[in-house]
């Protein structure tokens, strides 16, 4: 190396976080277009150059981004027909960024059922099952979740996090392998259905007693009303969240219910 010329290493190491950086922003920016129903099951999105050119990011960025969506499902790439929005069913719906993009505007309907419908099938049991193997570590991180929820309330981030925590324990306390991998998508539609229906106006009711009344259950090892009061939980949160959503054309109302 001659005097005055500068190493190598340390120019790589700049360039990599912000590449990275830009993957996941052009990646987020795809993914809400797609979920929000700009782009819809098999539409060819923009050529790799020209998409590159209009989001100001490099090629290889843009393909980057492309590849995060070809795992999570959401499209597919060919040599002769570009990139294309795969069908519905093939989207990876309970990974948790995809619901972050179906959020961050107005998620459909049959998003929002699906969800439930889905948190009614595995939760319920889950509850039973944890009522009947629970470790005392196991009530001790619910029942600092359900404290850290009392604390903060669910207005604020930290009590959606702990909110978060207390369902994602309650999977761990299964210990069922398949129920406590779900623990992270679960969380993650926890989540955003709370922070979602306080988007306009405050919470229309409580439910920190509702997962109280699951907590006690599962201390007395009470399998059933375990599984009853966490299908009401489920039950209610439908229900509050039916109510904030506002009409969307296209959407099917009914199926909510």
């Amino acid at each position: 190396m001659s005097e005055g010329e500068e190493p190598a290493a340390p120019q790589q190491q700049s360039t990599r976080r912000p590449g990275r950086r830009l993957r996941g922003a052009v990646a987020h920016k795809l993914g809400i277009a797609i979920l929000s129903g700009e782009y819809k099951p098999g539409d060819i999105l923009t050529g790799e150059i020209a998409a590159a050119e209009a989001l100001d990011v490099s090629r290889g960025a843009y393909r980057e981004a492309v590849q995060v969506l070809t795992a999570k499902g959401l499209v597919e790439s060919r040599a002769k027909t570009g990139t294309q929005v795969l069908p519905r069913e093939r989207w990876n719906l309970l990974d948790p960024d995809v619901l972050a993009w179906a959020f961050t505007g107005e998620p459909d309907a049959r998003l929002v059922r699906s969800l439930f419908e889905m948190r009614l099938v595995i939760e319920p049991a889950a509850a039973g099952f944890a009522a009947e193997r629970r470790t005392r570590a196991d009530l001790k991180r619910m029942g600092d979740a359900l404290k850290g929820m009392r604390r903060h309330s669910l207005a604020t981030p930290i009590g959606v996090a702990a909110d978060r925590d207390f369902h994602d324990a309650l999977l761990h306390a299964t210990a069922n392998d398949a129920m406590i991998v779900l623990g992270s998508s679960i969380g993650a539609a926890v989540a955003w259905t709370t922070q979602f229906k306080q988007r306009t106006r405050a919470l229309i009711r409580d439910p920190i007693p509702d997962h109280a009344r699951v907590y006690d259950a599962i201390v007395a090892k009470d399998v059933a009303g375990a599984s009853a009061a966490m299908r009401l939980l489920v039950e209610l949160a439908l229900t509050d969240t039916r109510i904030a959503m506002p009409p969307r054309p296209g959407d099917e109302r009914p199926d909510l219910v």
